[in-house]
């Protein structure tokens, strides 16, 4: 299905980790805001809650984090989706979703992000990736069968987590979806007894670049600064 940059050790210092709490928190924000406040008839909320409790984000920060998404709070969150298409170094592909409540100020800051690339007008890569959804789902039972599971559930295809998004005693999978078809095998995966830890829409790239060392080096340090971007909520790199 295409790999997903991810930042390595992007949980390694308390600058990083503050960073990730407040990225958790934005997406509990937007799922309360387009669904019910209620995590049980919301798959977006119950797994945006289950993502921050695993980073360690505190129960009343959450509950606040959901009252305020909900506008059930007088600061209420008002947040506008961008998103922006371009290259990477080497020319890369590259797809970045933001959350923000200033759209001005987010266009700036990406355009200097971007210096050392290429940013591009809308559709320049996308049609490089396929739109999917995607559900990470862990268990503790201790005989699994993933395709067995995926097929249950009514997904398309199905990866091994990887080992950093697991602890001990657990497995999991990466079930890929449909996008009309990812809430339902979200509920189907919750209702086999996996808890849900993803459920969104991705980009999945259809051809991943593979780089020599020194050039994914360059790459890498390029994402890390656009990922570290308060307002950057998800980055999809055409890259292994």
């Amino acid at each position: 299905m295409g790999a997903q940059w991810k930042h390595a050790g992007r949980q390694a210092n308390a600058a990083k980790k503050g960073a990730m709490h407040g990225k958790l928190v934005k997406e509990i924000q937007v799922a309360a805001k387009m669904g019910s406040p209620d995590p049980a008839s919301n798959a977006r909320l119950r797994a945006a809650i289950e993502s921050a409790k695993r980073g360690s984000v505190t129960r009343d920060t959450i509950d606040r984090a959901i009252k305020k998404g909900a506008g059930l709070l007088d600061d209420g969150v008002q947040f506008e989706t961008l998103t922006y298409e371009g290259f990477a170094p080497h020319q890369v592909p590259l797809i970045v979703e933001c959350l923000t409540d200033n759209k001005n100020r987010t266009a700036a800051d990406l355009r200097v992000l971007f210096r050392k690339g290429q940013i591009g007008n809308s559709g320049s890569v996308s049609w490089m990736f396929d739109r999917l959804g995607v559900v990470e789902a862990t268990t503790t039972q201790t005989k699994i069968d993933l395709e067995s599971a995926a097929i249950e559930a009514g997904a398309q295809n199905v990866e091994v987590l990887d080992a950093e998004d697991l602890t001990a005693g657990q497995s999991g999978g990466r079930f890929f979806t449909e996008t009309s078809d990812l809430a339902a095998v979200t509920e189907a995966l919750t209702q086999a007894g996996w808890t849900v830890t993803k459920s969104e829409l991705s980009w999945q790239v259809k051809n991943a670049l593979e780089l020599p060392a020194d050039q994914m080096q360059e790459v890498a340090d390029f994402l890390t600064a656009i990922d570290d971007h308060d307002d950057v909520h998800r980055l999809y790199a055409g890259v292994k």
